[in-house]
Order: C-alpha cells, then structure tokens, then sequence
C-alpha cells in the first residue's frame, strides 16, 4: 500500500454473542490485517428483533453487553484477551446499519423503558438504539482516554431513506454520518450539518442502484452549499465493477457534477476531515484545529487545495456563525 494512501474497512459486530469479540479478534491478528494506514470500522446491525425472536437474546441489554462488555473488561485488564487489547488500536469507529425504509413508530415512553426491561420481538426505535449506543460508547472512551488508549467514534448509517428523524438523532449524537440523501427534505437540518461542519460520507453509484438515481443524488448540491460532504464506497463487491471503486466514485462524479480539479482536491480533504484517523495523521493532510470550524488552517502543499478555495469556505461558515450572534442579541 502506498504511504500516502489510507482506508478504512468494515467487518460486522452483530450483538448476539459476547464471543464476537474474541473471533474477529483473532482473525485480525492471525491475517495481519494491522496496517499503520488502515483502520477498521465496526458494523452494528440492527437485527435485535432477529435475534430475539430466535431466543438468542432476551432483553436490548444483553445485546448491549454483547456489544460493549467484552471492550471495557479489555480496556481495564488486557490481558482477559490479548488479541481484541491488540486489534482495537486499528478499530476507529463504531457505525449503525440496518434498512432505513423500514416505518417505525416513536412513542415517548418507550425512551422511559430501560435495555433490560425492553423484551418485546420488535426492534426498538431508531433513537433509542443509537443513544445507548453513543452512551455505552461514551463511557468507553473516557476509560480508554484515561488509560491513554485510542478512543472509537460515532458514524452511523443514517438518511439513506427512512424517517428525518434518525438524522436529527444523529445531529444529536453522531460525529459524522454515512449517506444522508433525504437531509436535503430539511432546510434546518441540513442548516445544522453545516455550520457544525458533520461529516457526510456518500456513494451516489451505490446509492443509484439501490434508492436514488444518479442524476438525483443530492451531493453536488451539498458539496457546492459547503457541507463537509466526501465521497466513500459502499458494499463495493456487490455495488462496484472494478477494483479500484474509490477511483470510480470519483472519476464519475467528475464527469457527471463537471468538477474541476479544485474540487476533486477539496473532496479528498474533506475525506480526511470525515474520516476517523489520529489527529496527527489529519493535521498533516488537512491542517492544525481541523475541528475549530472556521479557525481551522490549510496544508495546500499536501493536500491540494487552494488557499483561495480554503479562505472562501473558512469565511463564509464564519459569515454564518456572526449572522446567527448578531441576531441573537437582536432578540
């Protein structure tokens, strides 16, 4: 692999063992899939109601456990399981899949009901899931911080179809989201994803085969309004027909959006910004406080991107930003 190239892989976490853990674990290591350029993202599918009805689970708490157990007893004593201590300095990111399309209904006090009491067959909602999992997740970084180990981020499916309101929860809770189609349905929404600068990592050739066509794909439009918008793979074996997929989503979105070779600079920057590597690494490509909003700074020798470029979108969030305090104390 080059040095200057990086990705980041998923392999699943299912919940229905704790065992899970130990297996992908192992894989890792036996296979040497440790790469200083390579990270792994965790899938957490939301098949709950699944495996409930299978009698595999009885309660949301034990596939919470599942989930998260066996990375805090790794974390305060490495040596329960040498394998995942090893294998999750490379895993930097949890995500949340499941089919958006599906309808659910929100009621208000079903957020009243604690995991372990939840034992119905049905999945439970869109956002009491992700909370106990950015809550669960929470707890675990600040264990790991203290212990100076790596911390995992938030970055769930969200907005591919479905409900708007995953993508408020994630608003709430996510530090970026894959896919985020219907956020272009919600003025305020997308609004929000801007000026926090959310990463949005899409895929407008899987996308096209499986719920927006090409030519419908809101990404240019929130790449030109200055969301931190990149493009990403998704389900490439199935969904790709080369073996560079990267290379296609961009070579097409190239030709389809006529993006200058500006853009395709800024759209690699803006990877790098959503992406979950270690500070250092992002700070080489992208530039120091990359989190600050507009008091961020720019590296055009290795990125690419023109001062010009940079200024114009460091000045207009910032724009944004002294609009919304001017009118603040207006009221």
């Amino acid at each position: 692999m080059d040095r200057h190239t990086y990705a980041e892989w998923r392999i699943t976490i299912y919940g229905k063992s704790s065992s899970e853990w130990r297996i992908k674990a192992q894989w890792l290591i036996k296979n040497k899939l440790q790469h200083p350029n390579i990270r792994w993202i965790i899938q957490l599918p939301r098949l709950y109601s699944v495996y409930r009805k299978s009698g595999e689970l009885k309660s949301f708490q034990d596939m919470i456990d599942n989930i998260f157990r066996p990375l805090f007893e790794v974390t305060i004593n490495p040596e329960v399981d040498p394998d995942l201590y090893q294998a999750l300095f490379s895993i930097s990111a949890l995500d949340c899949v499941d089919d958006e399309n599906q309808h659910e209904n929100f009621f208000l006090q079903h957020l009243k009901i604690q995991p372990i009491h939840w034992t119905k067959d049905t999945n439970p909602h869109y956002a009491y899931w992700i909370y106990y999992i950015y809550a669960n997740l929470s707890s675990l970084n600040q264990l790991r911080q203290q212990r100076g180990l790596n911390t995992l981020d938030l970055r769930p499916h969200c907005g591919l179809n479905g409900n708007i309101d995953h993508l408020a929860c994630a608003y709430l809770l996510a530090r970026g989201i894959n896919h985020g189609i219907i956020l272009e349905q919600s003025p305020v929404l997308k609004y929000l994803y801007y000026l926090k600068q959310i990463g949005i990592s899409m895929s407008p050739i899987a996308n096209n085969k499986l719920t927006c066509k090409y030519a419908d794909s809101p990404f240019n439009s929130y790449f030109r309004q200055g969301l931190n918008v990149c493009l990403s793979t998704d389900d490439p074996l199935m969904l790709h027909i080369t073996d560079q997929p990267l290379l296609e989503e961009y070579a097409i979105a190239q030709q389809i959006f006529d993006l200058y070779n500006v853009d395709m600079a800024e759209l690699a920057r803006n990877s790098v910004r959503c992406s979950s590597f270690e500070s250092i690494i992002k700070e080489f490509y992208v530039g120091t406080n990359y989190e600050k909003m507009y008091k961020t700074t720019n590296n055009p020798e290795r990125n690419n991107v023109p001062q010009s470029r940079f200024l114009f979108r460091q000045e207009t969030l910032k724009e944004e930003y002294q609009y919304l305090q001017e009118l603040s104390k207006s009221q």
